[in-house]
């Protein structure tokens, strides 16, 4: 039995308890938390009243009572401080869920080895993207086929360590270069209210809901969906450089800057050369050649998705 293993130590978690923890997030996340509570997880974000997403978080249902948002360290908390704002006329709570630790897994061989140590039959153990399995020993996620999230507490990693220990040990940048190559953004605090979700490509992932009814942002996300025209989505790009690109940093043309920012970055295989998913102006991206500061020049990639082609086009 072999797999690979990293700790997900870029992420961690917040907890929305209590007997009004599903209405309240359900009028706060783009997602649908009805999709949370039937299949596990689902990606989403918490936006401005303008619609610019404050926190990216991977949404995992405990029960319908509680919830698991798993957000990038950098923005815990601010996540915590905005969700708090609005929390106080519910009765539900939101705290930082400090006794988790994340691990990441990928590999044919990981199922077995799921199965072993939560005690799960091999078809109890989650195959689709977004399906999560709660167990005694802690939160299981699907992210793709072959590549899970495993949330459990100290204890219970104090018990498996010495297992993952036989196994390969996984830079964390190798598991973000896997994020990369899905074409699944993340928000870090350089980037947050900086994109509308459908910039994120988010849709894809049916992290952001247009029939759901009323959440914080609500108005102009479907607004942009059913009458605007989508200028910024999100591509994977590539490039070389002595150095590795930061989260944030602006994307040129020959003729125009600031027509795009870095989202996620992560070195590749090969030395020197870097992959990263960028929110850009199609219309520059598509036609001009592309440059980081430096000058860098960049090379667009295909993404493993095709977005909906009516998002370009004028709805007027």
């Amino acid at each position: 039995m072999a797999f690979s293993y990293t700790l997900l130590t870029h992420q961690q978690l917040l907890k929305v308890e209590g007997k009004d923890a599903f209405t309240f997030l359900q009028g706060q996340l783009s997602c649908d938390l009805r999709d949370v509570v039937n299949e596990g997880s689902r990606l989403g974000t918490h936006c401005t009243i303008k619609g610019h997403a404050i926190a990216l978080f991977r949404v995992m249902a405990e029960s319908d009572q509680s919830f698991l948002l798993r957000c990038h360290h950098s923005l815990i908390e601010k996540a915590l401080a905005q969700l708090k704002k609005y929390i106080i006329f519910s009765k539900a709570t939101a705290t930082l869920e400090a006794g988790y630790q994340g691990i990441g897994l990928v590999g044919s061989d990981v199922r077995d080895f799921l199965a072993t140590q939560l005690s799960l039959s091999a078809e109890e153990i989650p195959t689709q993207a977004s399906e999560m399995r709660v167990t005694e020993k802690g939160f299981l996620c699907c992210i793709q086929p072959d590549r899970y999230e495993l949330w459990t507490s100290q204890h219970q990693f104090s018990e498996i360590q010495p297992l993952l220990d036989l196994q390969n040990v996984m830079p964390i940048e190798q598991w973000i270069l896997a994020d990369i190559r899905a074409g699944m953004p993340d928000i870090h605090e350089a980037t947050s209210e900086a994109f509308i979700p459908q910039m994120l490509n988010l849709q894809v992932f049916e992290g952001v809901h247009f029939k759901k009814g009323c959440y914080t942002g609500q108005e102009i996300i479907t607004r942009l969906q059913h009458r605007g025209v989508l200028k910024r989505p999100m591509y994977r790009i590539t490039c070389h450089s002595e150095q590795p690109p930061n989260i944030g940093s602006p994307i040129h043309c020959d003729d125009k800057e600031g027509v795009g920012q870095v989202v996620l970055v992560a070195p590749t295989e090969e030395a020197g050369c870097y992959e990263m998913l960028a929110v850009i102006l199609k219309d520059r991206a598509e036609k001009d050649q592309l440059w980081l500061p430096g000058p860098i020049p960049v090379t667009l990639l295909d993404l493993p998705y095709e977005l909906d082609p009516r998002l370009f086009e004028s709805k007027r």
